[in-house]
Order: C-alpha cells, then sequence, then structure tokens
C-alpha cells in the first residue's frame, strides 16, 4: 500500500516528506471560518477575571505580581484545549493550530512580563510576538529589576544573555504582570494553555504518530490531562507515579538515540555501515513501541485498572527481619485498655498455653502499626477489641499471626488517611484471621498479597477502591471471609498466582472477582480455587476474566500480526472502539522505503533480518491501530483451565451477569 509506504519512508527521511503532501489538506486562506473562539476570548462576555499570584511568604522580591494561572480546574484546561487551542487536529498540525489559538489571545507587543527561568526572573516588555516559533521579542525594562537564585546578574550581563537569544525567548517563559484592568487575563491564561501542554501533555514523539484518522485530542491530550489530575488528587498509587515517570524518561532516552541514528542515515546510501544502522534502527524503534504502549496503558483509566502495575516503591523499602538471635518468640498484645474479665480471658484462653517455655515473652502495645513493626519471624499479634484508627499501612515482610481477640466486628482497624494499600504481605507465611478493616480515602486495594502466602480466616473487609490483590507469584488462602464495597474488583488475581475462596461472601462491588490472564509470555496462568462461594450485588460480573483480544497475535491476511491499541475514553460496561488500516502490500514500488530496505539487505550479511524487522517497524510505527477491545458476558467460565476446582458457588443479582470477559 503506497500510503503505509509514505509513513515508513516519512519516519526514516522526515526531511523529505514535503513530497507526499497531500495540497487539499492545506487550510483555506479565506479566514471564513476565523470566528470558532469569538465567544471565548471576548472577556465581557465570559466575565473572565483571574487573581493576583500571591508572592511566597517571607518573600521581600521587588517584581510586580503576576497573574495566579496554575491552579485551573480539570474542565478549564479539557474546554480550552478541545474547543479553542486544538480541536480535532492531527499531530502535525498541533503547532500550526496552537499559532492560531495564540494570534487570536495574545496581546502583539506592548504588554510588561517577568522572564522566569531557573536562576532568575527579570521584568522585560513584550515588543512582539512571533506566535510560529512560539517566542516574544523583549527589551528589558531600565532600572533593572531582577531576582536571582545562586548567581548575581547585573544590567550588562542580562543585555549580554538578550542578544545571545536575538531578543526572542520562548512563550512559556513567560508570566504576564498582573493587571486589574482584565485586558491582559486572555494573554496570561493562553500562555499558562501553552506551557501546560509543553510542560505536560505533548510529547516529542507524538508528531511521529502521523494518521488520517488520529484524532490527537481524544487518542493523547485527554487522558494525559485526566492522568495529570488524578496524580494530583492522590487517585494514582505513588508506585505507579513513580514507574510513569520512570517510563517517560526511558522512552525520551529512547526516541533521542533513535532520532540521532536516523538523522545520520542517506536516502540513496548502500553502505555496510548505513545498513548496520538501518537494522539498530528497527530495533531502537521497536523498544520506543514498547514504551510508548506502556504510557498508554498507564494513561487510559481502564486499562490502568485491568492492567493495572507490578511494583510498590515504598513496600520496597520494608524488609524481612527474620528471626531473634536469640531464638526467642514474642507475643504481641494491642490493646488500649482493657477490663479485668478481659485481661482473665486472655490468660486462660492465650498467654498461658503460649507462655509457658520460658523464651516467650510479651510486649504491649496501644496501636497494630507498631505491633506488626516490631515483629520478628515467627512473633505473634494478638489484637484485643477496640477500635483502632491507624494513619499508615501495615507491612507484613515476616511469617507471624495476627489475631483479632473476638470477633471480627469487635476487633476493628480502620485506616482513614490516604495513601496505597491498606495491608500489604510479603512473609513467606502470613496468617490473619478475626479482624475487621475498615478503608477510607484509599488509592489501593484494601490488602495486597505482593509475595509469599497469606492464610485469611473469618476477617470482614470494608473496602474503599479495590478489594483484596494477589500478585504474580503469590498465593491467597481465603476461608468464611465478608468482602464489599470495593470501587474495583473484590479480588484480583493476577498471573502466575495461586488462590484458594471457599466460604466467602463477596458482594457489593464494582466486580466480585477480576482474573488476569494476560499477555506476558513469561507468566503462567493463576490457578483457582473457588468453593461455596456467594457472590452476589456486584455492579458488574460475578467474575470477569481480562485477557488479550484473539486477534492480538493472530495472522494477517498478508502475513504479519496484528498489534495492540488502546484507546481514549473508554466505558466499563460498553467497549467497541476499532481502527482499521489497509492492509500492506510488501511489493509495492510507488516509495523509495522498501527498495531502498530490499537493496540494504542485499548487501548486508543480516539481510534477511533486516527485511523481517523491517516489515516489523512497519507495524510497530502503526500501533494501537487494529484491534478490538470489549467487554461481554459469556455463559460459563467454571470449566476454564484456571480453575483447580469450582463447586458449591452462588450467584445472584450481579448487574452484568455471572461470569464475563473483558479482551484487549
Amino acid at each position: 500500500n503506497g500510503q503505509t509506504d509514505v509513513r515508513f519512508f516519512s519516519m526514516m527521511f522526515p526531511s523529505l516528506t514535503a513530497l507526499f503532501k497531500n495540497e487539499e489538506e492545506k487550510k483555506d486562506e479565506d479566514g471564513s471560518d476565523d470566528d470558532s473562539g469569538t465567544y471565548y476570548f471576548n472577556t465581557e462576555a465570559s466575565g473572565t477575571r483571574l487573581q493576583r499570584r500571591e508572592p511566597p511568604s517571607g518573600g521581600s522580591s521587588s517584581l510586580p505580581d503576576t497573574f495566579q494561572t496554575s491552579h485551573l480546574l480539570f474542565y478549564e484546561r479539557f474546554k480550552a484545549y478541545q474547543d479553542y487551542m486544538l480541536g480535532d487536529c492531527k499531530p502535525s498540525e498541533v503547532k500550526d493550530f496552537t499559532a492560531d489559538y495564540l494570534e487570536k489571545t495574545v496581546e502583539p507587543c506592548d504588554w510588561l512580563a517577568l522572564w522566569s527561568t531557573d536562576i532568575f526572573d527579570v521584568l522585560v516588555e513584550v515588543r512582539d510576538v512571533e506566535v510560529k516559533d512560539l517566542k516574544a521579542r523583549l527589551r528589558l525594562v531600565l532600572p533593572l529589576q531582577c531576582d536571582t537564585r545562586g548567581c548575581e546578574l547585573n544590567e550588562e550581563a542580562m543585555t549580554s544573555l538578550l542578544e545571545a537569544t536575538q531578543h526572542k525567548v520562548p512563550l512559556q517563559e513567560l508570566q504576564v504582570v498582573y493587571e486589574e484592568s482584565g485586558d491582559f487575563d486572555q494573554t496570561a491564561l493562553a500562555l499558562e494553555h501553552v506551557r501546560f501542554f509543553y510542560k505536560h501533555i505533548w510529547r516529542e514523539w507524538d508528531e511521529e504518530e502521523e494518521d488520517d484518522d488520529f484524532d490527537y485530542f481524544v487518542r493523547c491530550v485527554e487522558p494525559r490531562i485526566r492522568l495529570y489530575y488524578d496524580m494530583l488528587e492522590d487517585r494514582v498509587p505513588a508506585g505507579l507515579v513513580a514507574e510513569y515517570q520512570s517510563l517517560l524518561e526511558k522512552c525520551s532516552k529512547c526516541f533521542q538515540q533513535f532520532s540521532a541514528l536516523r538523522s545520520g542515515l542517506s536516502a540513496d546510501s548502500d553502505s555496510e555501515l548505513d545498513n548496520v544502522s538501518m537494522v539498530e534502527g528497527l530495533k531502537l524503534c521497536d523498544q520506543l513501541e514498547t514504551f510508548k504502549r506502556k504510557l498508554r496503558i498507564i494513561e487510559n483509566p481502564l486499562l490502568r485498572y485491568v492492567l493495572a502495575y507490578k511494583g510498590n516503591a515504598r513496600q520496597q523499602c520494608v524488609q524481612s527481619r527474620g528471626p531473634r538471635a536469640s531464638g526467642a518468640k514474642v507475643v504481641h498484645v494491642v490493646t488500649a485498655s482493657c477490663s479485668t474479665v478481659q485481661l482473665q480471658s486472655l490468660l486462660s484462653a492465650r498467654l498461658i498455653p503460649l507462655c509457658s517455655s520460658e523464651d516467650t515473652e510479651i510486649q504491649f502495645h496501644r496501636e497494630p502499626v507498631s505491633a506488626v513493626d516490631s515483629c520478628h519471624q515467627g512473633d505473634l499479634v494478638i489484637v484485643l477489641p477496640g477500635m483502632y484508627s491507624v494513619s499508615s499501612s501495615i507491612f507484613i515482610p515476616d511469617s507471624i499471626t495476627i489475631e483479632g481477640f473476638g470477633f471480627p466486628d469487635e476487633v476493628v482497624i480502620e485506616k482513614k488517611s490516604k495513601g496505597d494499600s491498606f495491608v500489604e504481605s510479603t512473609g513467606a507465611d502470613v496468617r490473619l484471621s478475626n479482624i475487621k478493616f475498615i478503608q477510607h480515602d484509599a488509592i489501593e486495594g484494601i490488602l495486597c498479597v505482593r509475595q509469599g502466602t497469606l492464610n485469611m480466616e473469618n476477617c470482614v473487609l470494608q473496602c474503599d477502591t479495590t478489594g483484596v490483590i494477589v500478585r504474580t507469584s503469590a498465593r491467597l488462602t481465603m476461608n468464611m471471609c465478608d468482602l464489599y464495597g470495593s470501587k474495583g474488583a473484590g479480588v484480583e488475581i493476577y498471573p502466575g498466582s495461586v488462590c484458594s475462596l471457599v466460604g466467602n461472601g463477596i458482594h457489593h462491588c464494582k466486580d466480585g472477582i477480576l482474573i488476569k490472564d494476560f499477555a506476558d509470555q513469561m507468566d503462567a496462568l493463576p490457578s483457582i480455587t473457588m468453593e461455596n462461594n456467594v457472590i452476589h450485588n456486584n455492579e458488574g460480573y460475578g467474575v470477569i476474566l481480562v485477557k488479550p483480544n484473539s486477534s492480538f497475535d493472530s495472522p494477517h491476511p498478508d502475513g504479519h500480526t496484528q498489534e495492540e491499541k488502546q484507546g481514549g475514553s473508554l466505558d466499563h460496561h460498553l467497549i467497541s472502539t476499532s481502527f482499521s488500516t489497509p492492509p500492506v502490500n510488501t511489493t509495492s514500488t510507488s516509495s523509495p522505503s522498501l527498495p531502498l530496505l530490499a537493496e540494504s539487505a542485499k548487501n548486508s550479511s543480516d539481510g534477511d533480518a533486516a527485511v523481517s524487522t523491517g516489515r516489523k517497524w512497519q507495524f510497530s510505527h502503526q500501533l494501537s491501530r487494529n484491534v478490538e477491545m470489549s467487554i461481554q458476558a459469556v455463559e460459563d467460565l467454571k470449566d476454564h483451565q484456571i480453575f483447580v476446582s469450582f463447586q458449591g458457588n452462588q450467584f445472584k443479582r450481579n448487574g452484568m451477569g455471572d461470569f464475563g470477559t473483558f479482551c484487549y
């Protein structure tokens, strides 16, 4: 297909893409549609009045105040980008659309601003705005008004610096000086939108994703804005935030390496060095697409929920203490206060039998977190009846036993502060019983078995976000427990885990049980036992299986495979987003790209690999084009190979059905 060949060639040699421009895509120059943003830009009609930015506490700056624009709400940024700045533009049109937006909103000259960098703020006057280059022509306001950080700058030094930049600086570095008249409100807002866009939304590789059906706002801008505000408002786990930032850095580094290698290639060269560079470029391109795919998964709220992430940076800091050097065991008693009757009952029922040997010690704690933090391997924590409020997560890195001395409704541990998981278990053999856990304002699940084995019996879990999470290679035995209230799944089961659920009630959650049977070839199937559970009154499905779309690795009619596509806004209950791309004709010679690659292959010892990876490159450049994602009800999953045993379970009044699959 000639269109695909052009894409491949333009990726390798972007300076030649002008040869393939479609003249019909050029914008009309008559300006007939130039009034699309009139209402928004009318300050009187919109009533927009920005606030003054408060100076830092204790600051003694002589610089004038600027507009406060950094605290805009989600919907304000969303509307600005969707309706006025970007609309339905493609990635290659972003600069043109942005320039058009700035031309309508920014005062062309004669306004004051602070030129702000990491090391100084200086008062300047804007003499001209060059919207195409996103720059402003400046002159210093004399006498010099400047604040510096870690250096000394005088008028001569600032003048020399401006001359070195030809008196032009990026618009993103300008903060508009505050005026009560409102005449410069739109200028300040426009600069904030551009500044935020290039700092948090735009990626240097976005322009590579050229596609006639590619709505840049829907595919990239909207999910990235949502992710930014989810992070800002602590709705994303700290570990996932760190993973996302790490992926961004890796992707940026990979793209820079790829761009540097590509810039050194010649379109008409057959040298062996260029052949080697071509193969190396294919490898980098493959890495780049992998990073981009992982970023898109995190950016999409639904995929973030069903695919999630692998680690928690905070939990990794908690190390197992092992047994005490003396070999002694300790019984930790948790109580703020107790009656004589309770103490007598505790002594006769638990402490005297446990402390018959001389090497057993008893310690008392007022709350459970300090008790668990004091534990070594083999210790026992006994929690007496009471309501215990904790503000931090409970990490269990050793093989210990935690039991409530009474019924679960009498022994309650409540976590009110925001944070990651409530309880994190990594011990080889952890036992938990007779306790009620209540979670509020959470980001992650109420309990996460990250590794090792957790045996839980007769517990009540009142969830807030996700319920119990069983990570890859971890083991959970959950008997006679009651779990409810999860805004996600009651139980999330990852590939390669072992999970036994017997006699539990799982109800009033988004989904009952979410089983993740996905896409890493290194992952084994989970092994699940479900017996005599009652799964009822969940909003979605009783049991839902997440798995790759059957077309993910299926051959295309021309011998290639389809890549995964991650869409924009997706609804949990109905997803049918699909993009189709014409099949590629690998024998076409309508573009120089494939002859170049074929000729390179003839002269290279890795010719076959080059042709193979060349075809792969063509398709990886079309990543996220050709797959359907769907959630659908199925009659039954109990015969699926992931179930070791499935019997005696009851399913009642689940909103979407008893069983469902999510294919991506």
